[in-house]
């Protein structure tokens, strides 16, 4: 399944059993040798929640959270019939995430996700800083220098706004960034073209994963990383290579809102 061209394979854990999901995230996740994705997603059972989401990256590490994977496991459950409820609560490493589920006939077409606050603490992101917040600061990268702003929303990203995105060397800069001694638990990189206060296009490297067709947490911290820095509303549209994301940060709860698309691909089975 993919939502905004981020794809993930899903596996039904009321049926399967997955005992080693780091190593199967590598096997899975391989587009020459497995089926080929961004990582690998469990869609379990909660005794807290309604259900339950585990995810791993493309190199076996496993995330807290993903709002674009956390879309399509709300399709995937309506779809298949294992809950006709359109909200849903789903418990993931980042907490609790609240879904709406939007189905036309019969069929789940989007989703969206509270994301819960954002936080920009730089102890909290986790990011090593001087300063409380890191909000427009230049770091030397060695070589390059980057005017970054971290956020994290239930994982750490660190936002770059830049003039002209598609001629960057991302594999290059963002895995010296993710890796970079300042961020104790690695980082995602979005680098981010500003189009008007309420529209913004981005690329994505993410963390274990590399570059990305999108990233939903990726795309909430360009929104609220945008307004801290009074380049974006609250509220705005983001553009990735895969698809476009809807973003608002509500200035009534300080809760980031997350709404796209959620596509199944195919369904299969793998040998193992």
């Amino acid at each position: 399944m993919h939502g905004a061209g981020n794809d993930y394979v899903y596996v039904d854990c009321f049926e399967e059993r997955v005992d080693n999901p780091e190593a199967f995230a590598v096997l899975a996740s391989d587009r020459h040798k497995g089926i080929g994705s961004d990582g690998l997603v469990l869609i379990m059972s909660s005794r807290t929640c309604d259900f339950r989401m585990r995810m791993f990256n493309a190199d076996g590490s496993e995330a807290q959270m993903c709002g674009n994977a956390a879309r399509c496991v709300g399709k995937y459950l309506y779809d298949s019939g294992r809950t006709r409820k359109t909200t849903l609560s789903l418990e993931t490493l980042a907490g609790v995430k609240k879904l709406r589920l939007f189905p036309v006939d019969g069929k789940v077409e989007r989703v969206r996700v509270d994301m819960g606050e954002p936080v920009s603490r730089a102890l909290d992101v986790p990011v090593t800083s001087d300063e409380e917040q890191v909000i427009g600061q230049q770091v030397d990268f060695r070589p390059g220098n980057f005017v970054l702003t971290c956020v994290s929303m239930g994982n750490p990203h660190a936002v770059i706004f830049a003039s002209d995105i598609d001629a960057l060397d991302l594999p290059d800069i963002g895995s010296r960034i993710e890796h970079h001694g300042m961020f104790p638990e690695r980082v995602n990189v979005e680098f981010v073209e500003i189009l008007s206060r309420s529209r913004a296009r981005a690329r994505v490297w993410e963390r274990g994963s590399g570059e990305t067709q999108a990233c939903g947490t990726g795309a909430c911290a360009v929104l609220v990383a945008g307004a801290l820095n009074d380049l974006l509303d609250r509220e705005a549209t983001i553009a990735l290579p895969g698809g476009e994301l809807e973003v608002k940060w509500d200035e009534a709860d300080n809760r980031v809102y997350l709404t796209g698309n959620a596509v199944t691909v195919f369904k299969g089975e793998i040998t193992w």
